[in-house]
């Protein structure tokens, strides 16, 4: 045991050294991005959406006895994945091996035995790495950009890579995919496919969208930019305003709607009150439900008695994906909190009662493929629950003006 003494040097040595440390600090917390959901948060009702139920990918549940039957067709994948491309494994493991420390900072929390043992670590991301690209390219419409054959070279009755794969196995795997503990870092993906086709880093990104949302969202294929993981491209998917119904006014309108609703939120201040109504309530005051003209989480609005939210799917991988979704916003600094705001504002005005997700279903807003309406309900107070929303939340301007519309009503009604 370190003697008083002892402890008071040690500090005084740390202040000395204070900017030093700082700078370590930030270098390492701008490095890592894929993180251990805190044991606070999970619950033994919540733990399966948190935890990978079919496939590991990455280090933290690596070799856990439940996922180990998924290891000899990551075996598989990586010897199609080496046909194809013509180039010998040690290219592969080369070209990894040079990116080993920045793969390995990505991990918040890297056990020691992957610290010390680099090449044991490459060896996970070259499987987990080529199964996660064969499984994204087998479900896509993509064509390789510098070939003409298909990536579907496996044989018919393949359990995985097949039609009966799509059907029975990879919406598990989809589901495992989108665990913010079960991330690989983008860098992994895109190394991998320059030293195979020297792909572009949109290219994944277009794979992630496909593979995640079909071509169906987008009238065009949005530039991504830099991406950190399939979680992170997920959620700006999720947010991003262009799809095929939406006019590019409008989507100018929705992005300065939301921006503007920040700043006039903050400026309202956090003291000032603010009464969330619910959608009967605001039915009840003459308050029209109506679908947004995009599919982005970012665009609600509230204008002449009209409320518009976006369309969404409420189905047995939701609750999963919004929750690792809140989870990622809470512990990356500089995200944003878009997502667990939406969540907060479809708990408030569902406040845990069928009839308000009734309503919001009948609108077209809400489609409801879990057991009831009540279930919808339950699932948005149950995910919202344990989350922290920022105070100055730009959903709070539509709170507001929804408010100020009732209590006007209210008035009119009463005289």
């Amino acid at each position: 045991m370190a003697r008083k003494d002892d402890w008071v040097e040690t500090i005084k040595d740390e202040l000395q050294r204070m900017d030093t440390i700082r700078t370590v600090e930030k270098h390492h917390w701008d490095k890592s991005f894929i993180y251990r959901v805190p044991e606070s948060v999970v619950t033994y009702q919540n733990m399966k959406a948190y935890r990978p139920q079919f496939v590991s990918f990455g280090p933290y549940h690596h070799d856990e006895y439940q996922l180990k039957p998924m290891e000899e067709h990551k075996h598989r994948a990586l010897l199609h994945f080496l046909k194809r491309s013509y180039r010998p494994l040690e290219s592969y493991l080369n070209a990894l091996a040079e990116v080993a420390q920045s793969l390995k900072d990505s991990y918040e929390l890297l056990n020691l035995v992957w610290e010390r043992d680099t090449d044991k670590f490459l060896r996970m991301m070259i499987l987990d790495g080529c199964f996660m690209l064969e499984v994204l390219r087998n479900n896509t419409q993509t064509v390789d950009q510098k070939s003409t054959q298909t990536v579907n070279d496996y044989v018919a009755n393949d359990p995985i890579i097949s039609n009966h794969g799509k059907l029975h196995i990879v919406p598990s795997i989809r589901r495992d995919m989108l665990m913010l503990e079960n991330q690989l870092p983008m860098l992994l993906l895109t190394t991998l496919l320059d030293e195979e086709t020297k792909q572009d880093e949109e290219f994944v990104n277009k794979l992630i969208l496909q593979f995640c949302c079909g071509n169906t969202r987008f009238a065009a294929y949005p530039s991504m930019g830099k991406c950190l993981h399939l979680l992170d491209v997920h959620r700006k998917i999720l947010l991003w305003p262009d799809t095929r119904k939406a006019k590019t006014g409008h989507q100018t309108k929705s992005w300065w709607n939301w921006n503007l609703c920040s700043r006039m939120a903050h400026e309202a201040g956090a003291g000032d009150e603010i009464i969330r109504r619910s959608a009967m309530e605001m039915h009840a005051a003459g308050i029209s439900f109506k679908k947004s003209k995009s599919q982005s989480l970012l665009d609600i609005t509230f204008e002449g008695g009209k409320l518009r939210l976006p369309p969404i799917v409420v189905d047995d991988t939701t609750e999963s994906m919004f929750l690792n979704l809140i989870a990622f916003e809470r512990l990356h600094v500089g995200v944003g909190n878009a997502v667990t705001a939406y969540i907060f504002f479809m708990d408030s005005i569902i406040i845990g009662i069928a009839k308000n997700v009734s309503l919001l279903h009948v609108k077209g807003i809400i489609q409801n493929a879990i057991s009831s309406d009540k279930a919808v309900a339950e699932f948005f107070n149950s995910i919202a629950k344990d989350a922290t929303l920022d105070p100055a939340s730009s959903l709070d301007l539509v709170h507001m003006r929804v408010d100020k519309y009732c209590k006007h009503w209210s008035s009119k009604w009463r005289a």
